[in-house]
């Protein structure tokens, strides 16, 4: 009859155990492995499944140019910005600012992006700076409510940016292939753009002092440079050169109709 392990040679022995290396139980008996493989089927080579593919991370200008490019009018591409998950500026506003005036004029007048009153009432240019605006454009008899000599306005942005910060290339980017859709959409006879931003985004330079008056081309458009009203409200003394550029304007116009 065996006799019964008192605690302390139980523990004894299992302490031995752990330093030959058994540190874990398996079972209360042994098992023997051999028998077991011998009595088991034989089956197919196990295979090491291929790890799945990592999911890229989305390309927002891509995603962009993909939603403009279906718009078919504009109203679906406002739809398609309103849809637009990329662009972390649509969270802090609040509504998308898309355009005024009439579609279809023969001038499309484009600015930087909403101020605080734009985005309050949805419309680009409603502001001091777009009050400066209108007065300006009704020197040269045009307005963006004028049947006869129509405007229509829109910016690079359309959601306000923090503090009216300016623009960072990355959204600019991201709104590039919205605002190409929407010149093609509009049809303008030619762009006016109004500061550095629109600059940057359709002439891929900026330097508005040194551009502003000096006729250029983007989209296959005749493009003008001026200064922005908001600009002109800070230097009174450069309204004399925007001026110059609106009886420039106004005579390239008469060009083309």
């Amino acid at each position: 009859m065996d006799q019964a392990l008192d605690f302390h040679t139980a523990r004894a022995l299992l302490d031995w155990q752990i330093e030959l290396g058994a540190d874990e139980a398996i079972g209360d008996v042994p098992v023997d492995r051999y028998a077991l493989e011998q009595a088991a089927p034989r089956t197919a080579p196990r295979t090491t499944a291929a790890p799945a593919a990592r999911s890229k991370d989305p390309d927002p200008v891509a995603e962009a140019r993909a939603a403009a490019h279906a718009a078919r009018d504009l109203a679906g591409l406002k739809a398609a910005l309103d849809a637009y998950p990329h662009c972390d500026l649509k969270a802090g506003a609040r509504q998308t600012v898309f355009a005024d005036g009439i579609a279809g004029a023969p001038v499309m007048i484009l600015g930087e992006a909403p101020g605080r009153d734009e985005d309050l009432q949805g419309k680009p240019f409603v502001g001091r700076a777009g009050q400066l605006l209108d007065r300006m454009l009704a020197a040269i008899d045009m307005g963006r409510d004028r049947p006869d000599r129509p405007v229509y306005i829109t910016n690079v942005l359309p959601w306000r940016p923090p503090q009216n910060r300016t623009p960072e290339p990355g959204e600019i980017a991201m709104m590039l292939p919205f605002l190409e859709r929407h010149i093609a959409l509009a049809k303008p006879r030619l762009l006016v753009l109004m500061g550095n931003t629109p600059c940057q985004a359709l002439l891929g330079r900026a330097g508005i002092t040194r551009m502003r008056g000096q006729w250029a081309e983007a989209l296959a458009l005749p493009v003008l440079p001026m200064f922005h009203p908001a600009y002109l409200l800070r230097n009174p003394a450069a309204k004399r050169e925007a001026w110059a550029d609106l009886l420039d304007l106004n005579a390239r116009l008469k060009e083309l109709t």
